[in-house]
């Protein structure tokens, strides 16, 4: 058995796909994996066993520009900047997935809505399995949670009933993903479908997020599959300057906020707030290239690291709540604070404060003030002591689960 599994965006949605790559490797299935080509994830999937068959484009470049588009765009143009872009990505993306296609029996897409849409033409093209995959539970269907919000279409205020605002949302996406769904498969001389939302879905999904940090309620609306979170076990040492600083003193702060582009004050704000606790940092540099206020002996900076082993040896993490950091923290039973900006980050947001295991500051500019508070909050020893208990929690066999579920359900479906 042959399975493709693609995606399109950051780290966060790559490296959950070379833990399922090679969980499916282990059980004699040839897995391949689509994604951008930049070179961080093409040494992930490396170091996972997994061949890299690229994407459309690298990622980190084209979300600096599609940034940079939409800053200061209106509602209006950002709408019609997520519209162009979709119908570029859907071309693009079926090209790329066809050749990366070859041979496979299925193909499993996560990522970008356009780029799974191109995965569903690719399958349904070569007549072979598809399944949508999610790494949070707000993005389903659910009378439990509201739909997400996209420029220039906002929920309408009052409405309480999510399900009618998941009706809403098809039309959503019928507006915005629409026209380049329908218009490649026209181009393929394939009918227009009137749902592009449940179309790009399908039913099932598969949810790979924990169930006690992301528990899904169940929903008439759709089925999903949750697994737990796919984790790819990492045994690289920590940098020997990094394991020097370490164990210098007592355990840092760790600051990171991944692929996301926060200013740098955000960076000075977490360094002045930790600093003023007599505490110091670790401070990740990530996409956004944070650096050090200033050339203090208490904070150090570091590049990708293995945040399974630095986790556990840190007072607390300071992060944008991306689910792949949320739950590795959570793992390792570490305090975290969490500076929502985008996505679904307010939801992990929400969840480690509702959990007890953190605490979550209200809107993504951070001050020193506000991330002074959420310290507290986190650093307190009930927050300690109920994140550690919580650790025990978390599931480690996602991936493992979600490859078995794959294998069967395939199988009954050839």
């Amino acid at each position: 058995m042959r399975i493709l599994l693609s995606t399109y965006g950051s780290r966060g949605d790559v490296e959950p796909l070379a833990a399922l790559g090679a969980a499916l490797q282990a059980h004699g299935v040839e897995a391949r994996v689509s994604a951008p080509a930049d070179g961080e994830f093409a040494a992930l999937l490396a170091r996972a066993g997994l061949p890299l068959t690229p994407a459309f484009a690298p990622v980190r470049e084209w979300a600096k520009e599609m940034i940079n588009r939409s800053r200061s765009a209106s509602p209006e143009d950002r709408a019609r900047l997520i519209s162009g872009q979709a119908a570029a990505i859907v071309a693009s993306q079926y090209e790329a997935l066809s050749a990366a296609a070859e041979g496979c029996d299925a193909v499993v897409a996560f990522g970008l809505f356009p780029s799974c849409a191109a995965a569903r033409l690719v399958a349904e093209q070569r007549g072979i399995c598809y399944m949508l995959g999610t790494f949070c539970p707000i993005w389903l269907p659910s009378p439990h949670n509201r739909p997400h919000e996209y420029p220039s279409h906002p929920l309408p205020a009052g409405v309480t009933d999510n399900r009618l605002l998941w009706d809403i949302d098809i039309r959503t996406k019928n507006a915005l993903f629409g026209e380049a769904i329908n218009g490649h498969r026209v181009s393929l001389g394939l009918p227009p479908v009137q749902n592009v939302r449940d179309y790009v879905y399908g039913n099932p999904v598969l949810l790979a997020c924990d169930p006690t940090l992301g528990p899904w309620l169940p929903s008439d609306l759709i089925d999903a599959v949750q697994t737990g979170a796919f984790i790819l076990p990492d045994e690289r040492p920590l940098p020997d300057g990094l394991e020097a600083f370490l164990n210098a003193g007592p355990p840092p702060v760790y600051v990171g906020f991944g692929s996301i582009s926060v200013a740098s004050e955000a960076g000075r704000a977490a360094v002045n707030a930790i600093r003023a606790k007599g505490l110091r940092t670790v401070l990740a540099q990530g996409w956004a290239e944070l650096a050090p206020v200033d050339d203090g002996d208490d904070c150090f900076a570091v590049g990708e690291v293995n945040q399974q082993a630095l986790f556990g040896r840190v007072a607390a993490v300071i992060h944008h709540g991306g689910a792949g950091t949320t739950a590795a923290a959570a793992r390792t039973g570490t305090p975290q604070v969490i500076v929502p900006q985008i996505g679904d980050q307010p939801y992990w947001a929400r969840r480690v404060a509702e959990l007890g295991i953190g605490a979550a500051l209200d809107g993504p500019v951070p001050t020193a003030e506000s991330l002074s508070a959420a310290l507290e909050v986190a650093l307190a020893p009930k927050v300690g002591l109920r994140a550690r208990e919580v650790a025990g929690d978390i599931r480690a066999d996602g991936a493992e689960a979600a490859a078995r579920w794959l294998m069967e359900r395939m199988g009954e479906e050839n």
